[in-house]
C-alpha cells in the first residue's frame, strides 16, 4: 500500500490568531513561570542559608541532591517517553491519512510540537516531583545500607534487604509500571479508534514494544512480590487472614510459588498479544491475558482452599515453625529479646526497718499529678495572660546534695494572648520575643494549702536549680519568626507596673544583610523586614522556633515525639530534649502496631538549646542498622561525645515504652501452644480518673531495684491477665547511667493474688470511710479528682498510693491537694501527708493500731458514726458489684463483696447496740442472720 506524502507547502491551514493577544498572554505566561520559579528558588535559598546557619548545609546538599538528580532522572523518563510516543502516533496518522483527515493538532507542525513539547514537560513534572518526593529516602539508605546481620528463615536475605533493597526497587518498578500503562492507555486510544494497529507496521511496533515492556515490568512485579509474604498476615486477594503475621504454611506451599509462575506469565503473556498483533489473531490476542488472569484467580483459590481444608482443620502444628519465626523476629524488632526476668514474690511486710532503708524511695514517691498540676502552673505561675506552661514534665536532680524527683515546665510566650491593640507586627516581631524561665516543684511535697511545693518559681526565676540564662526563644509554641538586635528593645519580663527590657547576646541567627532582607522579606510575604528602619546590620532572624518544627527540617527521616521536656543544665542554661526514633514497616515475620510499623529504636536524642537554636544529636543507641545507615548519608549530622550533664536528664520515652509494652502483653509467651491459644494474654490495669475508669499509662518512679545499691529513675507499667484485674506482672525500663534502656520484668507468683490497680480502686471506693469522704468533698460546688494510683514495689512488697485532689466547680478553680490514699496489701489508709499515711500502715502492720484506728485492747467501736441512709448507699454500692462479679463468674471477687457487705452489717448493729457484741450468742445469731440474707440473695440471682 503506498501512501502520498504532503509537504507543508500543499497543505498550510489558515490561523485566525489574534497576534497582539497572543503576545500579551505569552507575557502573563512567561511571568507566572518567573513567579513560581523565583518563589521556588527563594525558598531552597533561605532553607539553605538557615541550615547553614546551624552548621547543617552538608545535609541541606546532601538531601538536595539526592533530589535534583532523581528529579532529572524522572523528569526525562517521563516527559521523554510522552513526547516520543506522542511523535510516533502523529508520524503513524500523517502516512495513514489525507490532510483534511488529520486531527486538527496534527496538520500542524509547529503546534504538533509546542503541545507535545507542553504535554510531556507537564507529565515531566508531576512525574520527577513524585519520583523525587517519595525515593529520595529509599534511593539514599539503599546505597548507604548496613546489615542487620539477621537474616530471615525462609529466603536467607539479611532483614536489611527487606528494609533498604526491596522498598527502592519496589518503587522503581511501580514508577515504570504507573509510566508505562500511561504510555499504554494513550497508544491503545489512539491506534485503536483509527485501527491502526492493524494497517501501520510502525503502530504495530510501537504497541508491541509497549506490550512486551509492560509484561517484563509486572513480571518483576509479582518476582518481588513473593517478598511480601514475610510482611502480611494475609495469604491471598481476598485478605483472608492469617494466624502468622509472615510466611505462612499457606504462603510457603501456594504463594510463594504461584509468585514465580505469575513473574513469568506477564511475559509470555506479551509475546502472546505481540504474536496476535502481528498475525491479526483475535485468540493469540485474548488468549495470553486471559491466561494470566485465570491462573491469578485459579491461584487465589488454591490458597483459599489449602487455608480451609488443610490448615484451618490442624491450625497449630501446620503453622507451629511460621509461628516461632513470628514470635522471634517480634521480640527482636521491638527490642524485647534480651528482657532481664526476675520473680516478684510481693509478700514482704512494711516495717519501720524497711521504711528507713527506703527513704530515698519513698521521700521520691509522686503524690502530685502532672494533670491537675498544669492548670496550677499555669494560674500560680504564669503572672501574665501572654505566658503559658504548655506541659509539666517528670524529671530528677541533684538538690542540695540528694537525688530528687521533680516536676518540671518552661513558661514560654504566646503572643496570640497579647491584647488586640497590642498585636503590631512591631510587638509580634521585634519586641515581643521570647518566654522566660521555669517553674519546678517536688513531687511529693504540697503546701498546707495543698499546693505545689516550688523549687524554681517568680519572675526572675528563684530557688534550686539555678537558671541564669533564662530567655527562652525556642520551644514548643507555634512561635513566628522574630528578629532581635534591631532598634526595638526586647520585653524581658513584668516587673510591677513596668517591664523590664533585654537585648540579645548569641551570634546564632541568620545576619540580617541587605541580601538576606529581600530573601525573607519575599519568603514571608513581608515587605517590612526589607523597608523597616528598625532594623540595622546587627539584627539577627530566629526562624521556625518551633522545636519539632525545626528537627523536622533538619533530619526529616527522623521520627520524633511529641513530648520534648525542658533541662536545667548545670550552668543554668535551658536547653529541650526530645526523644528521636528510627522506624520500618519493613521487618520480616515482625506484628505492627497501630502506628503502622514494626520496628522502632531510639538511638538519638535531639537536643535544642531554648536561648540559640543549636541543635545536636547525641548518639544514645550505636548498634542500631537504621541509624548507621543515616550516619554513612549524614556523616556529620550526630554527635557521639555526650556532655555529662545533659546525658544524665536522658529519659527512656514514654511511647516507645508504650509500644513495646503493647508488644509483649502477647509476646511474653515462649510455649508456642499457648501463643498460638493466647491463653496468657496481658492487658493494660485501669484506674480512676475523676468519675472515670481510664488504662493506666506507664509512669516514672524513683526506687531502688532488688539487687541494687542505690535508688534510680525507673519508667514501669504493671500488667494484669486479660479480662481480670489481679496484678500479674510489671514491666520496667532503667535511665540513669550504663543502665541506660535496660529493660527487666517482674513476675508475680500465679498461686496467689497480687492486687492490681483497679482492684485497690473499687476497695477505696468500698471503704466507708474514705467513700463517705470522697462523697462529702464532692457537694457544696466542690468535686474530687482522683490522681494516679501508682504502684510502688518496695523490696518485697507494694504499695499504692493515690492523690486526691479537691476542687470547685468554678471555671478558674485551682486543684489542691487533699488528701494521700496508700494501700497495702488489705490495708487501705487516707492522711492528709504520705508519711502520716506510711507511719500509720507500720503502726497497723505492727499491731499498734486496728484498720479502723483503734487501739489494741479498746472497746471495738466504729469512730465514724454511720448513718442510716449512708448504709442503705454503701449496701446497695457493695451489692451492685457483687450483682455484677457473679455475672461475669468472678466467684472470688463476689465472695469478698459478700464479706465486705456482711461486714458493714455487722459494723451497723455494733453502733446500734453502742459498744462490742456482748455474747458469742449474739455474734452468732448476726452470722445465722447474715447467711441466711447470703442464701436468699444467691436463690435471687
Amino acid at each position: 500500500m503506498k501512501f502520498k506524502v504532503y509537504h507543508n507547502e500543499d497543505f498550510k491551514p489558515k490561523l485566525n490568531l489574534n497576534k497582539k493577544k497572543t503576545f500579551w498572554t505569552g507575557v502573563v505566561v512567561l511571568l507566572i513561570i518567573l513567579f513560581i520559579v523565583s518563589d521556588l528558588g527563594i525558598a531552597l535559598v533561605s532553607e539553605y542559608i538557615w541550615m547553614d546557619s546551624l552548621g547543617f548545609s552538608d545535609v541541606f546538599v546532601t538531601i538536595f541532591s539526592a533530589r535534583i538528580l532523581l528529579f532529572a532522572v524522572g523528569f526525562l523518563l517521563f516527559s521523554c517517553t510522552l513526547f516520543l510516543t506522542l511523535l510516533g502516533i502523529r508520524r503513524a496518522y500523517v502516512r495513514n491519512f489525507q490532510p483534511d483527515e488529520l486531527p486538527f493538532v496534527f496538520r500542524h507542525s509547529k503546534l504538533f510540537f509546542l503541545s507535545s513539547w507542553g504535554l510531556s514537560f507537564l507529565y515531566g513534572l508531576i512525574g520527577s516531583s513524585i519520583v523525587q518526593g517519595l525515593g529520595w529516602e529509599r534511593f539514599l539508605t539503599y546505597q548507604h545500607q548496613v546489615p542487620f546481620q539477621v537474616s530471615d528463615p525462609v529466603f536467607g536475605h539479611d532483614v536489611a534487604f527487606y528494609v533498604y533493597t526491596l522498598p527502592f526497587w519496589n518503587f522503581v518498578v511501580s514508577s515504570l509500571l504507573g509510566l508505562i500503562v500511561v504510555i499504554l492507555i494513550i497508544q491503545g486510544s489512539a491506534y485503536g479508534i483509527s485501527k491502526l494497529y492493524w494497517t501501520d507496521w510502525g503502530a504495530r511496533v510501537q504497541l508491541m514494544l509497549s506490550v512486551l515492556l509492560f509484561g517484563v515490568v509486572l513480571g518483576a512485579k509479582h518476582f518481588l512480590g513473593r517478598y511480601d509474604t514475610l510482611l502480611s498476615d494475609t495469604i491471598n486477594g481476598f485478605q483472608q487472614k492469617s494466624v502468622v503475621y509472615g510466611v505462612s504454611y499457606t504462603d510457603a506451599v501456594i504463594n510463594i510459588p504461584l509468585a514465580y509462575v505469575l513473574a513469568a506469565l506477564p511475559i509470555i503473556s506479551a509475546l502472546a498479544v505481540i504474536a496476535g498483533l502481528s498475525r491479526r489473531n483475535w485468540r493469540l490476542l485474548v488468549a495470553g491475558p486471559a491466561l494470566y488472569v485465570i491462573v491469578l484467580l485459579f491461584g487465589q483459590l488454591a490458597a483459599w482452599g489449602v487455608q480451609q481444608f488443610m490448615v484451618t482443620p490442624n491450625e497449630f502444628h501446620r503453622e507451629e515453625p511460621y509461628l516461632e519465626h513470628n514470635l522471634i523476629f517480634t521480640r527482636q524488632a521491638y527490642g524485647l529479646d534480651n528482657i532481664n526476668q526476675q520473680v516478684h514474690p510481693g509478700t514482704g511486710t512494711i516495717s519501720g526497718d524497711l521504711v528507713e532503708r527506703n527513704s530515698l524511695t519513698l521521700d521520691n514517691v509522686r503524690i502530685n499529678d502532672a494533670r491537675p498540676l498544669l492548670d496550677v502552673y499555669n494560674q500560680i505561675q504564669s503572672f501574665r495572660t501572654y505566658y503559658q506552661f504548655n506541659d509539666v514534665d517528670v524529671d530528677r536532680y541533684m538538690i542540695d546534695g540528694e537525688y530528687q524527683q521533680v516536676f518540671i515546665g518552661a513558661r514560654e510566650l504566646n503572643t496570640d494572648q497579647l491584647p488586640s491593640q497590642a498585636q503590631t507586627w512591631v510587638n509580634r516581631t521585634l519586641r515581643y520575643t521570647h518566654g522566660y524561665g521555669i517553674a519546678a516543684s517536688h513531687v511529693n511535697e504540697v503546701t498546707p494549702q495543698g499546693q505545689p511545693e516550688f523549687l524554681v518559681k517568680n519572675l526572675p526565676p528563684e530557688g534550686s536549680p539555678e537558671i541564669t540564662r533564662p530567655q527562652i526563644y525556642f520551644g514548643e509554641q507555634v512561635y513566628p519568626h522574630v528578629i532581635i538586635n534591631t532598634k526595638v528593645d526586647e520585653f524581658n519580663y513584668p516587673e510591677g507596673e513596668s517591664n523590664v527590657t533585654y537585648r540579645y547576646t548569641a551570634d546564632t541567627g541568620i545576619p540580617m544583610t541587605r541580601l538576606n532582607r529581600f530573601i525573607y522579606a519575599w519568603e514571608e510575604g513581608s515587605p517590612r523586614i526589607f523597608i523597616s528602619g528598625l532594623i540595622n546590620q546587627e539584627s539577627q532572624l530566629l526562624r521556625k522556633r518551633n522545636i519539632m518544627e525545626r528537627l523536622n527540617a533538619i533530619a526529616p527521616f527522623l521520627t520524633y515525639d511529641q513530648d520534648p521536656y525542658i533541662v536545667v543544665r548545670d550552668d543554668g542554661t535551658l536547653i529541650w530534649i526530645v526523644d528521636a526514633y528510627t522506624t520500618t514497616r519493613q521487618y520480616p515475620y515482625a506484628e505492627p502496631v497501630g502506628a503502622g510499623f514494626n520496628y522502632i529504636r531510639n538511638p538519638i536524642k535531639a537536643v535544642v538549646d531554648a536561648y540559640t537554636g543549636e541543635v545536636h544529636f547525641y548518639v544514645v543507641d550505636p548498634d542500631d542498622p537504621l541509624w548507621q545507615t543515616y550516619a554513612n548519608i549524614f556523616p556529620d549530622l550526630f554527635t557521639e561525645e555526650i556532655p555529662e550533664d545533659i546525658q544524665a536528664h536522658f529519659r527512656y520515652p514514654v511511647n516507645m515504652f508504650t509500644y513495646q509494652a503493647e508488644i509483649f502483653r502477647t509476646y511474653h509467651m515462649s510455649d508456642l501452644e499457648v501463643f498460638y491459644n493466647r491463653e496468657d494474654m496481658w492487658a493494660f490495669p485501669t484506674e480512676k480518673y475523676y468519675d472515670q475508669d481510664i488504662i493506666m499509662e506507664p509512669y516514672y518512679i524513683t526506687m531502688q531495684l532488688p539487687d541494687e545499691e542505690r535508688e534510680e529513675f525507673i519508667l514501669m507499667q504493671p500488667f494484669t491477665p486479660n479480662n481480670r484485674q489481679n496484678m500479674i506482672a510489671w514491666l520496667a525500663a532503667r535511665n540513669d547511667g550504663e543502665n541506660y534502656g535496660e529493660l527487666l520484668l517482674y513476675r508475680f507468683p500465679k498461686q496467689r493474688t497480687v492486687y492490681g490497680p483497679q482492684q485497690i480502686e473499687n476497695r477505696i471506693n468500698q471503704d466507708p470511710y474514705i467513700s463517705q469522704q470522697l462523697n462529702l468533698w464532692s457537694q457544696g460546688g466542690s468535686r474530687t479528682i482522683r490522681g494516679n494510683l501508682l504502684v510502688i514495689p518496695i523490696e518485697d512488697t507494694l504499695l499504692y498510693v493515690e492523690p486526691v485532689y479537691i476542687e470547685s466547680d468554678s471555671r478558674s478553680s485551682l486543684p489542691e491537694v487533699g488528701k494521700i490514699i496508700v494501700a497495702y496489701q488489705d490495708y487501705i489508709v487516707m492522711e492528709d501527708t504520705f508519711a502520716e499515711a506510711i507511719e500509720r500502715l507500720v503502726e497497723m502492720e505492727a499491731g499498734a493500731v486496728r484498720p479502723d484506728g483503734a487501739q489494741p485492747g479498746q472497746d471495738e467501736q466504729t469512730p465514724l458514726i454511720v448513718t442510716a441512709e449512708s448504709l442503705v448507699e454503701q449496701l446497695a454500692d457493695l451489692f451492685e458489684s457483687y450483682r455484677n462479679a457473679m455475672a461475669a463468674g468472678q466467684w472470688e471477687q463476689a465472695g469478698r463483696m459478700m464479706t465486705e457487705i456482711e461486714k458493714q452489717l455487722a459494723d451497723w448493729k455494733r453502733q446500734q447496740g453502742g459498744g462490742e457484741t456482748g455474747s458469742d450468742e449474739a455474734a452468732e445469731t448476726d452470722d445465722e442472720e447474715a447467711e441466711s440474707a447470703t442464701g436468699q440473695e444467691t436463690e435471687v440471682e
